[in-house]
């Protein structure tokens, strides 16, 4: 934040009271306090805000127990702030300074400014809750061990070399993250905290672990992940309360038997190290991971370049969906992102330590650029920062789908550079039966795709002249004569081929055929400067001798045109015993026909669409648990059968749609029909129709749910689900009938399929026995705001493995969570949502449910989640006070003054 928008002098320093009158010379701020709730971290400016309220004090300041403050703001109005809460926030339980909001022009994640905290924030002592991740801080501050009462320390992504001695004071902390520093020893006195229950100190740089570890007598979960450690104490098995222990990606060479005396042990992650032997008493533990060791199976770790074996010692990193970025230091490092991506670092690489931060995108046409006939693997990769430059080759791997055939046919990487995308050397390494991966060296950070394409053959044309033939099929051709440049010229070849069958089914005439279809290109615009000679193979089953030249057409297409030209009378068509030749100045497209049709180009135009076009079928089912999620799926024909049995133990649904035809990339869209609609809003959902990009080897398949308007009391509802070709336009057919009944050659409707949602019974609970419910769930009220289906679903997609611990804070019994482990046993998704919406279920109607939710993912250590599920509940809030004011009721509503209309508008910012 510039400081001269802040109107301070650069030189001068901000002390409390000059920040305090200064703040009181602006205009007095609205209430900006939301119960006992302070988010200023939502929009710039909040350490100013926080300032305003401290200079005109009120009571109800006094009663705030959580803080959110930006370290992004300037430094100095930070400090200054901060000063202020001991004073005027004695009640504090939660101080939030997180960074990492904030991205550079390159797109890299930006940390805060925080490198200290003042000493007065050691009076709190309230503060249960401290988060200082993403930040610059190098020290712990001095006031931190003055907080007796902490119980939750959060550091991770710092630059923290160690920790103080002093940490041993905070004996009432249960959790510690100090992930992702640089730490290379632990404190004495971490032994300590006899209290701790969970620490994460994955990422950093320890080679060994002090004996007082030991002492953590209620630790459940340790995280030592992606360190240096070479041997595992002993006196590590003296933690009797340990569930989790995770020590992958280190340089273990042993690890004590003791180990498997650990009675509440459930998980013990030793992938990836250097373990070469491993007692009898782990190595046949069911909950001890071993892969990527010298001694068990054939590691599924990085693959290694041929030659470039990967270095020992060379840090392994494994990120979580939640990590969005990684540190890259010169020693390098190999990573696998959440994704399925991977990328190795050599040394040397960079000279000083580097964030890289990725995204993966969902494909669409604008995004993903393919050719006529390319075929997308993947999704879209971005590495942030952009441009960014190694001193050593750094490798990705992007991980594909086998292509069902790859006769002719390449797996590519392609990237874009500036504003062009271009295609990038790649190499092919089997990991699996059903995975292949697609290596490439990466010249710079941008946007990554994998993509199958015709086979690509390209040389440099010097102005002596030169000879480019097709690696695919042997007999095309093309001859550079000298003087058809004067400087250097790169050119390219593609050929595609055509079953005779299917040109013959569409043009109706036995004798017909064609030749391979040649895309020729070259680097610029300008023509060749003397005629290159091209050479096509004639038609299959014709020789030179007994074809009628009469039937013979030569045909051009110079994309992006879709019009296919006769230029036999045009070139002198010089004919062999197998192949003709031509010649050309410019590039483009050729293919020979041979048939008795005439408008030749127009039936040329045909077959070019049917060689892309892909015979599919489209499915939508139902959840037998929840007939109110839907899955709908877009599937290759040859793929449906094997998807439907896989899926018809949880869904039932009517059979899939007749036959359609789409191309790679065309977008087609689902709309809800006859009383059903999409539940909620969603980025891919516009006026309640769901948008589709269709690709051939991606899944093509969306999961949401579905409501209705109609009394479902007295009947089913019996609606349908239509599919349409395009992007949503403003006006859909109401009746897929009167769209059938309309159907032609170029009409938008594919597809109908019906649905139902079963009437609901008063004994419906009952009958469901552990089932979800049928009836909308909107836990809450109009005014504190409502959580529905759709926000749930978004809360158990981000629980993961810790919904146990979620469940039992909800008051779930053991019995309970494990009748539905084994409901659900190979399903992950279904043992979260049925647990969260069981639970909904009883809660519906009932004051407190929302309360209840957010107390147990705070008491489980899901605090992110618990953010996100407050933000909807204050966007809610603010709607319901919008509303209020539209319809002139805010005059006879007693409740405090509305917040401003800034921050009412930050939740839905954030």
């Amino acid at each position: 934040m510039a400081t001269e928008a802040e109107g301070l002098q650069p030189a001068a320093a901000v002390t409390p009271d000059a920040a305090t009158a200064q703040a009181e010379a602006e205009p007095a701020a609205p209430r900006l306090l939301a119960g006992n709730r302070l988010s200023l971290d939502l929009q710039p400016g909040g350490c100013r805000r926080l300032l305003r309220l401290c200079a005109q004090p009120a009571p109800e300041l006094r009663q705030a127990a959580f803080l959110r403050l930006s370290p992004h703001e300037d430094p100095r109005l930070l400090e200054a702030a901060l000063a202020l809460v001991p004073t005027h926030l004695p009640r504090l339980r939660s101080l939030v300074l997180t960074g990492g909001q904030r991205r550079d022009p390159l797109g890299a994640c930006l940390p805060g400014a925080l490198n200290t905290l003042p000493a007065a924030l050691g009076g709190l002592a309230r503060l249960a809750h401290l988060d200082l991740s993403f930040n610059s801080l190098r020290t712990l501050p001095a006031c931190v061990p003055h907080m007796r009462g902490l119980d939750a320390l959060l550091v991770s992504y710092n630059h923290l070399s160690e920790l103080p001695e002093a940490l041993g004071a905070l004996t009432a902390l249960t959790f510690l993250s100090a992930a992702h520093n640089q730490l290379q020893a632990l404190p004495t006195t971490l032994g300590a905290l006899t209290s701790l229950q969970r620490l994460d100190l994955s990422g950093n740089m320890l080679d060994a672990l002090p004996p007082a570890i030991s002492g953590l007598c209620s630790l459940s979960e340790l995280n030592l992940a992606s360190n240096a450690l070479q041997t595992i104490p002993a006196s590590l098995a003296g933690l009797r309360s340990l569930r989790v222990l995770t020590l992958h990606s280190n340089r273990l060479t042993s690890v004590p038997a003791s180990l498997a005396g650990l009675p509440l042990l459930v998980q013990l992650d030793l992938r990836d190290n250097q373990l070469r032997d491993v007692p009898v008493e782990l190595r046949d533990a069911p909950f001890v991971r071993l892969k990527g060791n010298p001694l068990g199976e054939a590691p599924p770790g990085l693959p290694s370049p041929p030659g470039r074996p990967l270095e020992p010692g060379m840090p392994r990193l494994f990120l979580t969906s939640d990590v969005d970025s990684f540190p890259v230091t010169p020693r390098g490092c190999c990573v696998t992102l959440a994704s399925g991506f991977r990328l190795r670092f050599p040394a040397g690489a960079t000279a000083t330590p580097v964030t890289i931060s990725y995204q993966l995108w969902l494909p669409e046409p604008g995004l993903a650029p393919l050719g006529p006939h390319d075929s997308l693997l993947s999704g879209v990769l971005e590495l942030r920062p952009h441009g960014l430059v190694f001193h050593q080759d750094v490798s990705l791997w992007l991980r594909v789908v086998p292509p069902r055939t790859r006769l002719w046919r390449e797996v590519v990487v392609r990237t874009r550079s500036d504003s062009s995308w271009s295609d990038l050397e790649t190499h092919l390494e089997k990991e699996a039966p059903q995975w292949l991966w697609a290596r490439c060296q990466v010249p710079h950070f941008s946007w990554f795709l994998a993509v199958l394409r015709p086979v690509s053959d390209a040389c440099l044309v010097p102005p002596e002249g030169t000879l480019l033939c097709s690696s695919g099929h042997p007999g095309v051709k093309v001859t550079f004569p000298p003087g058809a440049t004067q400087e250097p010229r790169r050119v390219s070849m593609q050929v595609v081929h055509m079953a005779g069958r299917e040109l013959r089914a569409l043009l109706g005439e036995p004798q017909a055929a064609v030749s391979p279809l040649l895309c020729l290109s070259l680097s610029g615009d300008s023509a060749f400067l003397q005629p290159v000679t091209v050479q096509l193979p004639l038609p299959a089953g014709l020789t030179g001798l007994s074809l009628d030249r009469s039937r013979l057409h030569l045909l051009h297409l110079a994309p992006p045109a879709a019009s296919w030209d006769d230029i036999t009378a045009g070139v002198g068509l010089e004919l062999t015993h197998l192949y003709a030749r031509f010649q050309v100045t410019h590039f483009s497209w050729y293919w020979l026909w041979y048939t008795t049709k005439t408008c030749v180009g127009e039936l040329a135009r045909k077959a070019w669409e049917r060689l892309r076009l892909h015979r599919v079928n489209l499915i939508a089912l139902q959840r037998r648990r929840d007939p109110e999620q839907v899955l709908l799926q877009c599937l290759p024909r040859d793929k449906v059968d094997a998807t439907l049995r896989r899926l018809l133990d949880r869904y039932r649904g009517p059979e899939p749609s007749d036959t359609v035809e789409l191309f790679e990339g065309e977008k087609f869209f689902a709309a809800f029909e006859r009383g059903i609609e999409v539940d909620a809003d969603r980025p891919d959902c516009v006026g309640g129709r769901v948008c589709f990009v269709f690709y051939s080897h991606l899944k093509n398949v969306k999961e949401l749910y579905v409501s209705t308007a109609l009394d479902r009391r007295a009947q089913d509802v019996r609606g349908q689900v239509s599919f349409y070709r395009g992007t949503v336009p403003t006006e859909v057919p109401a009746e897929a009938e009167a769209a059938r009944r309309r159907k032609g050659a170029d009409d938008l409707w594919m597809a109908t399929l019906p649905l139902k949602l079963p009437r609901l019974r008063a004994s419906a609970r009952a009958e469901q026995g552990a089932g979800l419910s049928l009836a909308p769930l909107n836990l809450g009220d109009a005014e504190t705001g409502f959580l529905t289906q759709s926000n749930l679903l978004s809360v158990a997609a981000r629980l993961g493995p810790d919904w146990p611990n979620v469940a039992l804070h909800l008051g779930l019994p053991h019995q309970q969570l494990q009748r539905i482990r084994h409901a659900f046993r190979d399903d992950l998704d279904g043992q979260i949502r049925h647990m969260l919406f069981s639970w909904a279920e009883r809660q519906a109607g009932q004051p407190g449910a929302v309360g209840k939710l957010l107390t147990a993912l705070e008491q489980s250590d899901r605090r992110d989640v618990a953010e996100e599920v407050r933000a909807i509940l204050d966007l809610g809030h603010s709607k319901y006070q919008d509303s209020i004011r539209r319809t002139g009721l805010a005059g006879q509503d007693p409740s405090p003054p509305d917040p401003s209309p800034a921050l009412a508008a930050e939740p839905a910012q954030a």
